[in-house]
């Protein structure tokens, strides 16, 4: 046997000693949380030179067979928690949500989130003491957020702008992994649809885990908090005013019905004089009458009202949202309305807008804007009341009546709180980047 093929057999021999290892890392990890049975099987094995220590893509765990030997001398702890690493990555969207985003501050916020996750899992086979610093810092995030996802860890980074010594610190403690496979382009249609499967994983182990926790004395942590954050079913806001939106004709040219084959027809034939015209009217499902109301207790802060205010003014005043003449109330309530405006176009709506003024600050009680606007359909102040929309944190005293229009809570996600609203309304929470972004 020549040099050649000693050092061929060396690398073939270290690698069925590192698939070895990784697959006993993942029948362990399995043995300890069988939740994520479909998630460990989701990763395929590569070495790969092009990395000095591992990574992965969506499906493919890529790893420096010395790293991955090193660490496993070191501590086989070590694996079982970088494996687990790639998992959370993949689970959470990491790989894939952080377009538009500084990159080093969202590969260091999606660290952090990952290992915050497996500090907090009761689990023998991950478990390593946190040092003091990481402690620390957990802390004070903790003070900060109730569930720490890799967005609201990204803000606070953006937020706070560390020393260039304490964010050298921070990516000390927590990179874990080489995330150069981020950001490589799919390959073939598999990996472009890597994300939906991973969605799809991660919605069925929320179902698993809390099944599992009921059943066994392990419990997983802030993981189950976690995956209801990223798990609650998103909205498009443009999609979700439709709901409130009425079937009108409005005066507009129906291309949809329009032939016009019979059109040129007649003009050929007789000169001036078609068979067929467009219609002059269309039915729209448009925006009319309405009524949003903002929660002004102290327990709702007035830059948050803003920020909605703004997004919806921004869906509202496009043409294709209303109609010509609407008719849309704001009103301003804590314990009792403390303000009602009326807006009947969008002039007055970017008026009110520029002018916002927060009034109240006093407790939350939602029964007297229910009623107010019960008074003003007695005073036939509404053509057709679609629907209310009430901005609020949700803690308050609810009607108990169902009243005849629809009725949507809106919350804004800061820290996640599950409230539970009313059988007969609908409850929409919106993240910071679905209110100041458009999609």
């Amino acid at each position: 046997m020549n040099v050649l093929q000693e050092q061929q057999q060396q690398e073939l021999e270290k690698y069925n000693i590192c698939t070895e290892i990784l697959m006993n890392t993942r029948n362990e990890l399995y043995l300890s949380m069988r939740f994520f049975d479909v998630a460990l099987s989701s990763l395929s094995f590569l070495p790969d030179g092009s990395t000095g220590s591992w990574g992965c893509d969506g499906s493919i765990f890529h790893f420096h067979p010395e790293y991955l030997l090193e660490r496993y001398r070191e501590n086989p702890v070590i694996v079982d928690r970088g494996f687990l690493h790639q998992l959370i990555h993949c689970l959470f969207g990491h790989l894939w949500t952080g377009n538009g985003k500084n990159a080093a501050d969202w590969d260091l916020a999606c660290d952090i989130a990952a290992e915050y996750l497996i500090d907090h899992l009761r689990v023998r086979c991950v478990h390593l003491p946190p040092s003091p610093l990481r402690r620390e810092w957990y802390r004070r995030w903790e003070q900060k957020m109730q569930v720490l996802s890799a967005q609201k860890i990204y803000q606070q980074l953006e937020d706070m702008d560390p020393s260039a010594p304490e964010y050298r610190r921070m990516v000390d403690e927590f990179r874990r992994d080489d995330h150069q496979f981020w950001r490589k382009p799919p390959e073939n249609q598999k990996q472009q649809n890597r994300q939906k499967d991973w969605d799809d994983i991660r919605d069925k182990m929320q179902t698993e885990i809390e099944v599992f926790s009921k059943e066994e004395s392990d419990e997983p942590g802030k993981l189950t908090e976690a995956l209801q954050v990223e798990n609650r079913e998103k909205y498009d806001y443009r999609e979700f005013l439709r709901k409130f939106s009425v079937l009108k004709e409005e005066m507009q040219v129906d291309m949809d019905t329009f032939d016009y084959i019979f059109y040129n027809y007649g003009m050929n034939l007789y000169g001036n004089m078609p068979l067929i015209e467009p219609l002059e009217t269309r039915e729209v499902q448009k925006v009319e009458d309405f009524v949003i109301v903002i929660d002004t207790s102290m327990s709702c802060k007035g830059e948050l009202v803003q920020k909605f205010l703004e997004q919806t003014y921004q869906i509202l005043s496009q043409a294709e949202s209303f109609f010509r003449r609407i008719n849309i109330r704001i009103l301003q309530c804590d314990e009792k309305v403390q303000d009602d405006v009326k807006i009947e176009n969008g002039n007055q709506l970017k008026e009110y807008m520029d002018h916002l003024e927060i009034k109240g600050q006093g407790g939350t009680d939602f029964r007297p804007a229910f009623l107010y606007v019960q008074e003003l359909m007695a005073k036939k102040a509404f053509h057709k009341l679609k629907g209310l929309l009430y901005f609020t944190d949700g803690y308050g005293k609810y009607p108990v009546k169902m009243p005849p229009y629809d009725v949507a809570f809106v919350f804004l996600e800061q820290d996640y709180k599950d409230v539970d609203v009313p059988p007969w309304a609908m409850k929409l929470i919106l993240t910071e980047d679905e209110i100041l972004y458009e999609h």
